[in-house]
């Protein structure tokens, strides 16, 4: 089975970069649709991004459209959430999910398989 590690996370402040990565173990992890959500205190998980299982195709929630980046390394196993430009609503523990699918229609709702534990990323104002 699929496992998925995150990190990367931290604390910094309004204005800074962070990377996530998220290794997985999966003997197919090419073929994957891989993504990411968060969560903050008091709030749903959202959606934030995904990507094909090539890297070809990508999709970002509103709120990080062009500060955020999906990116994947299929050689070694691994995709990233590039974030810049960090706001205070960024905040959130950031989970890493995947699913066998070469692609996922709608990422918001969809069932994923394979998530991961998590990665705390605070944003100071």
């Amino acid at each position: 089975q699929e496992q998925l590690v995150e990190s990367g996370g931290g604390l910094v402040q309004t204005g800074d970069s962070l990377r996530l990565s998220c290794a997985a173990s999966g003997r197919t992890f090419s073929g994957y649709t891989m993504g990411w959500f968060r969560q903050a205190p008091g709030k749903e998980r959202e959606f934030v991004a995904t990507i094909s299982g090539t890297g070809r195709v990508t999709n970002y929630a509103d709120s990080v459209k062009g500060r955020f980046t999906i990116s994947r390394d299929n050689a070694e196993n691994t995709v990233y959430l590039q974030m810049s430009s960090l706001k205070p609503e960024d905040s959130a523990v950031y989970y890493c999910v995947a699913d066998p699918m070469g692609w996922v229609r709608a990422p918001r709702t969809y069932e994923w398989k394979y998530w991961g534990q998590g990665t705390q990323v605070t944003v100071s104002s």
